[in-house]
């Protein structure tokens, strides 16, 4: 069975993009466009990874990553950081809230594909 990545993301032509190249790998795909609409999908079906962009019109990603951290039931899902802010302070927040990886925007589909291959290997193990 193929692993279930959640991209959480408010720019539908990146949805897209992401949904594409995903797909291509075989992934099983969702999206939400807001941090509550994915806080939602996650108690109906657990992902296997999340695709979390931090500037949401909602819920920013630190928060939504707080939320899923303090559950035991969604603790250990890997979380990488699709975002345009780069700031050093930004990525060491991200860490500090449990996320496995940081991908500046814009990104290569090469490196999307490694951050996801690397972020979903230690669940392949």
């Amino acid at each position: 069975m193929s692993a279930h990545i959640l991209t959480v993301e408010d720019e539908p032509d990146l949805i897209d993009l992401i949904r594409e190249l995903l797909l291509e790998d075989g992934y099983e795909v969702s999206a939400a466009r807001t941090g509550w609409e994915a806080l939602d999908l996650i108690a109906r079906r657990r992902p296997d990874l999340i695709l979390l962009d931090l500037m949401l019109p909602d819920l920013d990603g630190f928060g939504f990553c707080e939320i899923l951290r303090r559950d035991v039931a969604t603790a250990h899902i890997p979380i990488v950081i699709v975002s345009a802010w780069a700031s050093p302070d930004s990525r060491q927040l991200g860490h500090e809230l449990g996320v496995v990886d940081y991908l500046t925007k814009p990104f290569s589909r090469r490196e999307l594909r490694e951050r996801v291959t690397r972020s979903l290997a230690p669940l392949a193990g």
